[in-house]
């Protein structure tokens, strides 16, 4: 009978620092997250400079420990990514809901032979 082992292992340290110096506060957030199992490790890393973009990096590291591909970005001051965003269209969206069930009645009503 043979014997399977596998190993697993997940860490994670954060730390945040503020200074205030003639009334003005400044400060930085750090994160990192590594998990490892037998095929490599993956790290997260996390950091943020107060007023600043949040910036998230990524490496990757083979079984052996040699780094397989990074890759970094820089996110938008409220944490999301810059590239994307979330809008307020309920107001559009209702508008444009009301304007298509007209357009529904109005061919309902042509194909019943109403106007």
């Amino acid at each position: 009978m043979s014997s399977n082992s596998y190993s697993y292992s997940s860490s994670s340290v954060s730390f945040s620092t503020s200074t205030t110096r003639n009334g003005e506060t400044t400060g930085s957030r750090y994160v990192e997250h590594t998990t490892s199992d037998p095929s490599g490790t993956t790290q997260h890393i996390a950091t943020q400079r107060s007023g600043e973009p949040l910036h998230h990096e990524r490496r990757d590291y083979d079984a052996s420990g040699r780094l397989t591909s990074t890759e970094g970005r820089a996110l938008g001051g409220s944490g999301a990514d810059s590239s994307r965003r979330i809008e307020d269209v309920s107001d559009e969206q209702r508008e444009n809901d009301k304007l298509y069930e007209e357009r529904i009645e109005d061919e309902y009503a042509k194909r019943e032979g109403g106007a």
